[in-house]
């Protein structure tokens, strides 16, 4: 799951999927970064924070780190929150980046719309749950494709 500075979006998407990857029994390796690398090593943004504890899902122990091109070596599938962030992580994977691997968090609810999760930085708790949701919606239609054997490794 990867945003820009990984402290709003992402954080939030790393733990919805964990969340329902544990419910549902499958063993999944969920993680999250940022393509800019200003917020290294601090915990997830306050309100992303609190939206996450309201629908019962702890982000506090997570810290932003910076998406690297190895991270297409570790992940089967990394997820952009939105299209300008997945042209910085092409940008900053170079080689490495493998299109088979990538795609917008929203084409999982909305095939080929290439929609963006809007990003909640500095406004008000309704767009940081706003982005709760939508990353929500994304998630489950994760699970069911993973459930339903439709998701591909690589």
């Amino acid at each position: 799951m990867v945003c820009l500075g990984n402290i709003c979006r992402s954080p939030m998407a790393e733990g919805i999927l964990k969340e329902r990857a544990n419910e549902a029994g499958l063993k999944w390796m969920v993680d999250s970064a940022g393509t800019n690398g200003f917020h290294l090593g601090e915990a997830p943004h306050p309100l992303s924070q609190k939206v996450a504890l309201i629908h019962g899902i702890d982000i506090r122990k997570q810290r932003a780190r910076k998406f690297v091109g190895e991270d297409f070596d570790r992940f089967d599938k990394i997820y952009s929150m939105a299209p300008d962030v997945l042209y910085n992580m092409q940008k900053l994977a170079g080689k490495k980046f493998d299109p088979r691997k990538a795609d917008l968090l929203m084409n999982e609810v909305y095939p080929g719309k290439n929609l963006e999760v809007p990003d909640p930085w500095s406004g008000p708790e309704t767009e940081y749950e706003y982005a709760f949701e939508l990353i929500s919606q994304a998630c489950e239609a994760i699970i069911a494709k993973a459930l339903s054997g439709k998701i591909k490794t690589y």
